[in-house]
């Protein structure tokens, strides 16, 4: 484990302005627990032109940003066991699209995008332990622990800035396929209906449908109709947190296999009659430009055996 123990005084330079705070310090202090990111950044510790600065703070170009010595504690130290090395290079086999701005990976599900919150590495540490000699890694978007599909990693700033613009303009395509608890509702085609993200005592995370939240929309499509259940295509037009899960509980018809908003009845015959015990959410589809003047890229994730095999035996 690194020990940052002199103070760093960084001048930002302009491939890295737009880039908050928070992910600008968690790159420069690789290894360092993000709770102590946080804290180093409330307490006032991190200055950037002299002055405090809140975590979701981006840089401009020249900024002066001061990085206090940061020492972590043993008990933080992080080690992966056998298993989990062997998870990440078996990660390698997952990469469905790469060139040298942009990489697809088809997210097992299961598997986090980041560590924390008790888990060592999530998909960008273990891309980045597989890959030592690039220089800039990062998560363009997010995909639920459970869910599985297609997930972006820029590999240069300029890329990520890019792709973020297209988030921001609804301009990246992203394609959802769920199974959900009976017959979806012909009429239902969008559900729009607000979001607000809960917590409970124990710490979970629960989104409801409030007028308190924040505006959110889901379009829905058919796909396939079975005995009792249906799957469906989902188009998230904004990107809260849950989204497709909450408005398809909302629409009457929860998604299989979802422990928070789903039907637990339901989720028990599909264990029993067919073993399927994971959310069936899976991200299809991306469609997004990794330049201005580059051509579309369209990438498809093919299902895992768990979906694959349960579409099987429903049809």
């Amino acid at each position: 484990m690194n020990n940052f123990n002199k103070v760093q005084l960084v001048t930002v330079e302009d491939d890295m302005a737009g880039q908050r705070i928070d992910n600008f310090l968690m790159a420069r202090l690789k290894g360092v627990p993000r709770s102590l990111v946080y804290r180093i950044i409330r307490k006032g510790e991190v200055r950037v032109n002299k002055k405090r600065i809140k975590p979701e703070y981006k840089l401009q170009a020249q900024d002066a940003v001061r990085i206090p010595p940061v020492k972590v504690p043993e008990k933080d130290e992080v080690t992966i066991s056998s298993a989990g090395l062997n998870k990440i290079q078996q990660l390698e086999k997952h990469i469905i699209f790469e060139n040298d701005r942009v990489m697809v990976i088809n997210k097992p599900s299961g598997m986090a995008v980041h560590g924390g919150s008790g888990l060592s590495f999530g998909v960008i540490e273990a891309m980045r332990q597989l890959r030592p000699q690039s220089k800039f890694m990062e998560l363009v978007h997010r995909l639920d622990k459970d869910t599985s599909g297609c997930l972006l990693i820029a590999k240069k700033r300029s890329a990520l800035r890019f792709l973020h613009e297209q988030l921001r303009n609804k301009k990246l395509y992203k394609e959802y396929v769920a199974l959900v608890d009976g017959r979806w509702p012909k009429r239902t085609r969008v559900v729009d209906a607000p979001l607000d993200k809960n917590h409970l005592r124990s710490g979970e995370r629960i989104v409801r449908v409030s007028e308190a939240g924040k505006p959110s929309q889901t379009e829905f499509s058919i796909e396939q109709n079975f005995a009792r259940a249906t799957l469906v295509k989902a188009m998230p037009i904004t990107g809260r947190t849950h989204q497709i899960r909450v408005h398809a509980q909302f629409a009457g018809c929860p998604l299989a296999g979802d422990p928070k908003y789903g039907n637990e009845e339901f989720d028990q015959f599909l264990k029993a009659t067919y073993g399927f015990k994971r959310l069936f959410l899976h991200a299809r589809q991306l469609s997004f430009k990794d330049a201005p003047d580059g051509k579309k890229i369209t990438v498809k994730a093919e299902y895992d055996d768990a979906l694959a095999n349960l579409l099987s035996a429903l049809d």
